[in-house]
Formats: structure tokens, sequence, C-alpha cells
């Protein structure tokens, strides 16, 4: 099969942070199989026969067949996964950033669904749902201890169908009830303001099909009052999503034609590299990064990442720091650098199959480790917002190839020395965004500053000068900007 081939399937680069459906489609070497294990199939008979038989009620063949796919792929990692006829249209659904629900980011704490941020102009921002609400109960279903994933497939729903949520908050005495009615959501991956005069601010939500083309609208949008004097890129809480949408996303920063990100697994289809070029981030239409200004390639730059930032977040992190194009600033990202592949297997469904490991420019494996930032700075000055599991933490996990240390949640750090109770939920590109404002520190050539927790976890620093020290042997720092103190008037982002 020829590479044109290949790379005209589309790529998806898969992150999940807190169980959201993110996942990567390309084309497989159809490899001849070896002799079939004829004992161990009819061992399986056997099982099959055995529950249809005796099991306490009927079971349709589909229901056990389907089972028996989903469990012989999801014993391998946690990323690879049947997809049922939902499960399908609901990746779908997500790449395409338009579904039915309410219009909430949501994450886990305490053992409740928590809001992160309610999304603007939706159900719930019109019904008061505030970030750091918890869900206590969706409809009559109490959702403590509930999968994450499953507690959106219960908000999510057809456009003009009731919903009601039961939620806490902190100085309310009694629970609040919510009543609601799902409309369509579009998601708006892109967002964009001055957090200061000649400073952008640019956030992504998440990889899109129209990611690279939306940011690059933003972008000329930010340089017509002038050209920018720095530019801060938010990938916090990114889950990832289409391949294509980070390689245009790094794209418009980087060199034409440099190397983005490279994978390698068994097969040698398996083995590409990818690059700031036409062909690996377009799917049709017009080259969206021809007419950008000269500025992007050049503006002093800084990287906002977390340990939500996953998978495509985290290969446009690690392309910027590999290239020397921008520092990172932030806490280590989620860790998930393999490669999944779409393979329908009918109409309706499909497996998604781990077949690789994605690598930096520089050769680094993502998987299990992260992005290390240049600039290791916790979401607060107390720190963190909340505890995380990182891709180390998933049971069955894929190994780090290159034998580099894995890195699991923070948990023990995050409830230790100076952080005694959880920080409320911060607004990403508000004036009280501590990691926005060490960012704007960085740019200015001003010291940045950690808190005590970021600065007992972060290795080979010198903690004498206050944290927030670059680490050894990184990229060289972004270029400050000369502007006096007295400017800084940061503004919320939209």
């Amino acid at each position: 099969m020829s590479s044109t081939k290949f790379r005209n399937f589309g790529l998806v680069a898969a992150g999940v942070v807190t169980g959201v459906l993110i996942s990567l489609g390309v084309t497989a070497v159809a490899q001849r199989p070896g002799p079939l294990p004829l004992d161990e199939l009819r061992q399986f008979s056997s099982v099959f026969a055995i529950i249809k038989n005796n099991y306490v009620e009927s079971v349709e063949d589909r229901k056990l067949l389907d089972g028996a796919i989903a469990g012989m792929v999801s014993d391998l990692d946690p990323h690879s996964a049947y997809l049922d006829a939902d499960a399908f249209r609901e990746m779908q659904t997500v790449t395409q950033g338009e579904f039915g629900g309410l219009g909430i980011e949501v994450g886990t704490r305490d053992g409740f669904v928590s809001v992160i941020s309610p999304i603007e102009d939706t159900p719930a921002a019109r019904a008061g749902v505030r970030a750091g609400d918890l869900i206590v109960r969706i409809d009559d279903t109490a959702t403590q201890g509930m999968q994450l994933s499953e507690a959106v497939k219960l908000m999510r729903g057809k456009p003009q169908t009731p919903i009601t949520l039961t939620i806490m908050r902190e100085g309310e005495p009694k629970p609040i009830v919510v009543k609601l009615m799902r409309d369509v959501i579009k998601v708006r991956s892109v967002r964009s303001n001055e957090v200061e005069p000649g400073v952008g601010y640019v956030r992504v939500t998440q990889f899109q099909e129209k990611t690279g083309e939306d940011l690059a609208r933003h972008l000329a949008a930010l340089g017509k009052n002038g050209v920018p004097k720095g530019l801060i890129l938010d990938l916090r809480n990114d889950p990832g999503g289409l391949l294509n949408g980070a390689i245009g996303v790094a794209g418009a920063f980087l060199q034409p034609g440099v190397e983005v990100v490279s994978t390698k697994g068994r097969t040698p289809d398996s083995n590409q590299q990818y690059r700031a070029t036409p062909a690996d981030y377009l799917r049709g239409g017009p080259d969206y990064l021809a007419d950008l200004p000269a500025w992007t390639k050049t503006v002093p730059m800084v990287v906002l990442v977390n340990a939500g930032s996953a998978s495509a977040s985290e290969i446009v992190a690690g392309a910027l720091q590999d290239h020397a194009r921008a520092q990172v600033l932030g806490t280590r990202t989620f860790g998930k650098g393999s490669v999944q592949v779409i393979l329908p297997i009918s109409r309706e469904t499909a497996i998604k199959l781990t077949t690789s490991r994605y690598y930096t420019p520089n050769g680094r494996s993502i998987q299990a480790t992260g992005i290390e930032p240049d600039y290791f700075v916790t979401e607060t000055a107390n720190g963190d917002l909340f505890d995380r599991p990182r891709e180390a933490d998933l049971i069955r996990h894929l190994s780090n190839d290159q034998d580099q240390p894995e890195v699991r949640s923070s948990l023990s750090l995050s409830r230790e020395g100076a952080v005694q109770e959880l920080p409320k939920p911060v607004e990403f590109g508000s004036a009280e965004d501590y990691q926005l404002q060490q960012a704007l520190n960085l740019l200015h050539g001003r010291p940045v500053q950690q808190s005590a927790v970021a600065a007992a976890a972060t290795p080979n620093t010198d903690a004498a000068q206050g944290a927030g020290d670059k680490k050894p042997g990184g990229n060289t720092p972004a270029p400050a900007i000369k502007a006096p103190p007295e400017q800084i008037q940061p503004k919320p982002a939209p």
C-alpha cells in the first residue's frame, strides 16, 4: 500500500483524560495470520455453548460475540477498544465538534462528576451552572463512583429533550436542582484575545477538523492591531483529537517542512514521519497556513500544559519544544504516546487498535512519560487544581520503549506540604490564572514563581533562586518582551 494512500485516510491523535473518546484513523497492512489456535478456539466455542444453554436468562448470539470481541481488544491496553454502533458514532461526533448536550466540560472530584467549565451560550451556562459545581445526580441516577464516560453519555442526547441535574455548590447548604433542555452544542476549539497590550493568548481546547484553519484566523485577527510582542498558546486540559489538526497548529509556528512527529510500530505503514507540509495537515481545501503573517514564526512564545494535556497536545508541545520555538510552562503532560488504528469490521462497528508509538522530532517517546515542561509551575500558588490520573496510572498501559522512567499521578504531592484543601477552580485565561501570570513573567524576562509543592517536586533545579528555573539542558529561553511592568493588565479570556 502506498504512502499516499496511507495518508489519505486521515489521522487522529488519541488523547484520553477523564474518559473523553478520541482516536486515530489510519490504514494497516494486512498480514497473513499464522496457524489458527484450534484448541483455544474449541475452548471458546465450548464457553459460548455453556453460556447459551445454562445462563439464567436467554442471551442473544450477537450480544455474546460483541462481548467477546470487546473483551479480547480491551484486555490489550487502555486505548484499544471495540466500537459498537453507538461508540463509532460518538467518535465521529467528538471530532466534528457538534453534538446534542448541555455544554459543559467535566472531570471528577471527590467521587462525583465535577464541572470544569460551562461553555458559553449553552444550556448549562444559561441555567447558571458554574465551574466547581459537583453533579451528584443526573435525572434519577446518582453519580458517585460513576465512570466519567457514562456520565457524559447520560448528559448527551437529542436536542430539545429535558434533563435534570442535582448539583452541590460551595457555600450552598442544600443541593440545587437544575432543569435543562439539551441543545445542539458547537464546540469552539480555538479562542483568543489580548491578555495585555501586545501579548496574544490562544487557547485550543480540542483538535477537531477545523482547528488548524480556525487557529489561522485567530492569529490573523491578533495581528490586526500590530505585530504582537509575545504569544501564549494554552493547551491545558486539551485531551487531543485529530492528528492533522495538531500538525496544522504546530505548523503555524514552525518553519515549513520541519518534522512535527513520527510513529514507529511493527508494520511498515506504522513507521511514518509527519511534517509541517500541506500533505500532512490538509484534508482538502486551500492551504490555510500559506497566508499567515511572518511574525507567527518568530514571536516570543510560551506553551501552557498540564496533566490534562494529552496526545495531540503533547505532539504540539513536544514539537515546539524540540525545535526551540517556544518554552513549555506548567506541569508534566498526560503521557498518551500511542497510536490507534480504526479498523471497521462491519458498516456500523470497528475496533480501535494500538499499532505504534509517537516520538517527538528529537526522538523522545511520549508514552507514559509525557512532555516535561521547561518551567515546572503548578496551576495555583498552592498546587494543582485537581488530582488527575496520567497514562502511567492506567491499568495495562503500554510501556515506554526507551526505558524512560514512567510518570504517575502526583497525588501524594498534591496532598502534602502546602496543599491542605482543594483549590477553587480558576478560569483559564483570566486574571486569576496563576500559570498564565507566570507565562507573562517569562515573556517579560521576570522571575517565574512556583508554589512550594512545585519547587519540591522539580528535579535538578536551584530552589534558592525562588523556583521556576528552567530545567538543565533545555532549549534556549524565549526572548523577553521589553515592556514596563505597569503595562501588565491581564484581561479575561472570552
